[in-house]
Order: C-alpha cells, then structure tokens, then sequence
C-alpha cells in the first residue's frame, strides 16, 4: 500500500500522522510550509482543492478531511481496535463522539482562531468570546462524559475518537481556560500522551510545547 501525507507542523494533520505511526503504516510525509502558503500552490491545489489539510493518499486515493481519515485509518487496520465493530452499540457511541469533534468542536475553534471570517473585523471580540463559551461548554460535556463512562470516550477500550480529542485538546493549550483544566480531561490527555507514537510524532514534527 502506498501512503503519502500531506500536512502541516501542528495543524490538523497532526492527528493523521500520530495514527499513521500508531498503526506502523508505512508512509511519504510532506510538511508544507504554511509561512510560504505552499497549501494554496497550484501543485497542492490540484490534489486538495481547498487549500488545506490534512490530505492522505493511499493507492492513489485523496482523502480530506482529519477526522474522515482517522476513522478510515482504524477500518483499514481493524487489529489495532480503535473502532468498534459496525452495527454495534459501541459502534453508535463512535460516530457520535467523532461528529461532535467534527460539528461542535472544530467550528467553534475555528471561529476563536480566525475570528474575523464569521462576521468582520469589527466584531471579533464577540466571536472569540462566544467561540470561547461554546468551546468551555462542550469540554464541560466531554469532562462528564468521562467522568462517568471513561477512561476513553468509549469506555476501556482507546479509539481513534481519543486521538482526534486529543488533537482537539492541544489547540486548547494558550486558551483564557485549556481543556486539561478538567482533571478528567487532564487525566486523559496524560493517557494519551504517554503512548510511544505521541512522542515519536512530536519528536518527527519539532513540536516541543503541551508536554
């Protein structure tokens, strides 16, 4: 199988990476220097049209979209147990957690760090503020959820939703409130990062920080 990577240091294509290392999946990486907007070149373009990423080929197939790869990654590589079985309960639980990612969390991430884009510049402070109440609020939910269910999002057994929360939990890190504020969420995040491929992939990637 042929892998290749397209991403960015600490972008969203973080969590594709850390599971292409999990998995021990053979792959090409490319970082793409953002500083230079090489994610807007036309020779990117052409593979991701909208000019950003994480973008993952295998055998020739583009997929977009992070969460999209990660649940795709653990179907390949049903062995690895990081999602439950189709048709099952937990299965249920799993598409759940990873659209909430998907349709609560990374909205409201990307209206705090881009907060000129919903409506103008003359109204970023309400949008970061109102970015930050949504953001509190679903980690306050996350937080419960654990509380009562964990230690990972689907109980005792890890999935890629707890990678890609984790991914999530990071852009946190320099928020007024980090997400690993909740000793719960705090707990977690210590879980997640003491596997072997979070390290390895901070060490591929030169990030240092959120340790």
């Amino acid at each position: 199988m042929s892998v290749v990577l397209y991403g960015s240091p600490s972008t969203a294509s973080l969590v594709v990476h850390w599971l292409l290392i999990e998995l021990g999946i053979d792959h090409e990486l490319h970082q793409l220097d953002f500083d230079r907007r090489e994610q807007k070149s036309a020779e990117y373009l052409a593979i991701n049209p909208t000019g950003r990423v994480p973008a993952l080929l295998v055998d020739g197939q583009v997929l977009t979209e992070s969460a999209a790869i990660a649940m795709h990654l653990a179907d390949l590589h049903p062995q690895a147990g990081l999602a439950p079985a189709p048709g099952t309960p937990a299965r249920g639980d799993y598409y759940r957690w990873m659209c909430f990612c998907v349709y609560t969390l990374m909205p409201a991430y990307r209206a705090w760090f881009y907060p000129d884009e919903p409506a103008g510049q003359a109204q970023v402070e309400a949008v970061k503020q109102r970015a930050r109440a949504q953001l509190e609020a679903a980690w306050e939910q996350v937080a419960a959820h654990l509380e009562r269910h964990g230690p990972y999002m689907l109980g005792a057994q890890r999935s890629a939703v707890d990678f890609v929360l984790t991914m999530l939990m990071r852009w946190s890190r320099n928020m007024p409130r980090p997400s690993d504020g909740w000793p719960t969420l705090h707990a977690h995040a210590q879980r997640m990062k003491s596997l072997p491929s979070f390290r390895e992939v901070y060490a591929r990637e030169g990030i240092t920080d959120w340790t």
